[in-house]
């Protein structure tokens, strides 16, 4: 192609490539630091800044009262259990869902496992509350306000983190190798163990990472199930900041936080980096999984099959308490709660159904935004550079991509009020501006879309990028030949991600949205708080609303997602 550059031209003029790297890196970046690190600072800095000088006497303040180890050993607990459960639980889902024969209702078990995932933290709480509360359906198991109804919850939510990373790899595995393994005389087990879950093992660890640093975070489940007794890390700092305004004691949980984050990103960054290699993929369509003989034998597909159908059973009850509970009406039945969303709540100045319209919008925007930012930066990391310095370097990079999600939403939302009045002594204001609230939304998205994007670009064999190098293709006809096909199939899982986790944001949100222009996750919370059975009504139908648009827009990125790649092949 006419003034494309050819390797040897390359060779010319390596600034070009130079450039064009330091540009991929440098505009997330600075898109983290403005909208992310500069808010956080901003925040812990009126915590430890008294009178002009630091003062950190409040370490010792606050790591002298009990009560903060407890909330800190009681986040750890959960978070812990909650993540091997969910890898217990959405191993066997990704096989199922993604791995095995493709069975009638595939995509749609797909939306709806995603479903959990894009509800708002406060509503998943309640759904459990209606389930597990001693007039509810489960509430002969008295497990109301306990540990095991908080995990319970918790695993609810991210399962689906775990069957979509794993599973969105785990389809595109050449069987061959597992099928040389059967063949010299592994049972499907020892074939497993030996040769698909090493192969898996980078995005299982991905995944595990995400579902600990949501479970550490989580607000509104841990608040609504557990109250003060199970707080966590998380509703800690929020009862700090707005019902004491102890800015100091918010400070130190959030940086406490925020190194405890940091110590497990430096863990699964060593495993992923000792584990993760080029993989041999092939297109999903073009192979039929159980007749192919790999770890698929019947023994194996049926177990996998039964845990995902308890699984989907055990996520399904919840939604269906919640249902049934925005259907109660007196002492009937009726859909007047679905009829008021039409009409403006009393003391909100808008309907429920315009908020649904502008949490799509604020969505969209968020997705597209972090679509972007976190597809450039997968792309960096995604290299295998010779030089050590260079490696540790993307090492260290991926680890601070994936603070925003450790960082308390509470902490990021109200120092975005503190910074964005005049950022850097620019004479605007915004906290105005209708793109905040997406960027906002968008930077907690952007480590979702590195995550999921990441290892399937490093899981492609960098001969096939030299093979193609050789043959006269410039590095832009490379990446579009090489890497695009693979990145376009994992942007379609990244896109569903980022939209769920933007449509469903509640923390940064209540800090950042419009009072006349709420969201719907703002306006459930806001009619949870309200007394009455109607309020109550209203907001479980909002929930189910929400439930609904989540399950459509998975459905709709999957469907993309399916045509695009059949495009490709």
């Amino acid at each position: 192609m006419l003034g494309e550059p050819t390797p040897a031209r390359l060779r010319d003029r390596p600034w070009v490539a130079r450039t064009a790297w330091t540009l991929a890196a440098g505009v997330p970046l600075a898109f983290l630091v403005v909208f992310f690190a500069l808010p956080v600072v901003a925040m812990v800095g009126r915590g430890f800044v008294v009178d002009g000088a630091v003062d950190l006497t409040g370490f010792t303040e606050v790591f002298s009262r009990p009560r903060t180890w407890r909330v800190v050993g009681l986040t750890l607990l959960q978070a812990t259990l909650a993540t091997v459960l969910c890898v217990l639980l959405g191993v066997p889902g990704a096989h199922t869902l993604y791995r095995a024969r493709a069975f009638r209702g595939r995509a749609a078990l797909r939306a709806f496992v995603t479903v959990p995932f894009v509800l708002p933290t406060v509503v998943v709480g309640v759904a459990f509350r209606a389930l597990l509360q001693p007039s509810g359906p489960l509430g002969f198991l008295g497990l109301d306000h306990t540990l095991t109804a908080i995990v319970a919850a918790l695993v609810f939510f991210n399962y689906s983190v775990v069957v979509r990373s794993v599973g969105g790899l785990w389809e595109r595995l050449d069987p061959r190798a597992v099928q040389a393994a059967r063949a010299l005389g592994a049972s499907p087990l020892r074939a497993f163990f030996t040769v698909t879950l090493p192969a898996l093992a980078p995005a299982v660890a991905s995944a595990a990472s995400l579902v600990f640093l949501f479970s550490a975070t989580s607000f509104g489940t841990v608040l609504v199930l557990g109250g003060t007794r199970f707080g966590t890390v998380e509703t800690e700092i929020w009862v700090q900041t707005t019902q004491y305004l102890n800015l100091r004691a918010a400070a130190v949980l959030s940086v406490t936080q925020l190194v405890v984050v940091a110590g497990v990103l430096a863990v699964v960054a060593r495993t992923q980096a000792s584990r993760e290699r080029a993989l041999p993929m092939i297109e999903p369509g073009r192979r039929e999984p159980d007749a192919a003989g790999e770890p698929g034998s019947r023994v194996v597909t049926v177990a996998a099959a039964t845990v995902t159908g308890a699984v989907v059973v055990a996520v399904a009850m919840p939604l269906v308490a919640l249902v049934l509970r925005s259907l109660r009406v007196g002492d009937g039945w009726g859909l007047d709660h679905y009829v008021a969303l039409a009409a403006p709540a009393r003391g909100l100045g808008v309907s429920a159904l315009e908020a649904a319209v502008t949490s799509v919008r604020v969505a969209v925007d968020a997705t597209l935004i972090a679509l972007l930012v976190g597809g450039l930066l997968a792309l960096v990391l995604s290299r295998r550079p010779a030089r050590p310095g260079a490696r540790r370097a993307l090492a260290g990079l991926d680890g601070l991509v994936m603070l925003p999600l450790g960082v308390s939403a509470v902490t990021v939302g109200f120092g975005l009020l503190l910074t964005m009045a005049r950022p850097f002594g620019l004479d605007v204001d915004l906290r105005t501006s209708p793109l905040l609230l997406p960027v906002a939304q968008a930077t907690v998205a952007v480590p979702l879309v590195v995550r999921t994007v990441l290892p399937v670009l490093r899981a492609i064999d960098p001969r096939q990028r030299e093979a193609a190098a050789t043959l006269g293709a410039g590095p832009g006809r490379v990446l579009a030949t090489v890497d695009a096909p693979a990145g376009l199939r994992a942007l379609g899982l990244a896109a569903g991600f980022a939209f769920a986790a933007s449509l469903g944001e509640f923390g940064a949100t209540s800090f950042l949205v419009r009072p006349n222009d709420p969201t719907l996750p703002v306006v459930v919370f806001r009619l949870i708080g309200r007394p009455g059975l109607d309020a109550a009504g209203q907001a479980t139908a909002a929930a189910v609303l929400l439930a609904v648009l989540s399950a459509v827009a998975v459905a709709v990125f999957e469907r993309l997602r399916s045509r695009t790649v059949g495009a490709q092949w």
